[in-house]
């Protein structure tokens, strides 16, 4: 049977072990083009593995998944940090491991976005694909594009499988709308 994950809220010091959470906050950065933009300046630094790498800019369209939701697999990327940054403002998850060893339910932990939050990846970081509580949302996607394998994945079997109840939130979710 599948083991509960408890989901908690995305800041920036609990997820510091899997990357960064890009956030705009209110005063952070500086204003250009006369004064009518405000830039949040350098909220998540792209890293490529080697100097021919690119780094690319792509929209992801997700759909939900069945609640709850299994987690039966994780990957990571080798070669590149990898970002998300959610186009509406709608909560997401995130479900993470550390670097290193192919994770164990153990290692997982789950958060959950206030929607104006996307996270980067760091390199080597165990990650779930997309979970989303919206039936649909896009994502801005910053990540490498290069030579060489930059997807590793790790299947779970059944007695190692975790599972999210995301019932609320998709109920606060449902409220919002």
């Amino acid at each position: 049977m599948a083991a509960s994950i408890i989901i908690e809220a995305l800041t920036a010091e609990a997820f510091a072990d899997f990357g960064d959470v890009i956030e705009a906050h209110e005063g952070d950065g500086f204003g250009i083009n006369q004064g009518y933009t405000w830039r949040h300046h350098k909220l998540a630094t792209v890293k490529t593995d080697q100097p021919k790498d690119d780094a690319i800019i792509s929209i992801f369209s997700s759909k939900s998944r069945p609640a709850p939701i299994a987690i039966t697999m994780m990957e990571r990327h080798p070669l590149g940090s990898q970002a998300f940054m959610p186009l509406t403002a709608t909560p997401f998850l995130v479900v993470v491991a550390k670097a290193g060893p192919e994770p164990k339910l153990a290692d997982i932990r789950a958060f959950v976005s206030n929607g104006k939050q996307g996270v980067n990846y760091s390199t080597g970081v165990w990650h779930h694909p997309l979970l989303i509580l919206a039936p649909e949302q896009n994502f801005l996607v910053v990540d490498r594009a290069g030579e060489g394998n930059n997807l590793n994945e790790v299947m779970f079997n059944e007695d190692e499988c975790g599972q999210l109840d995301v019932t609320d939130l998709i109920n606060d979710l449902s409220r919002l709308s």
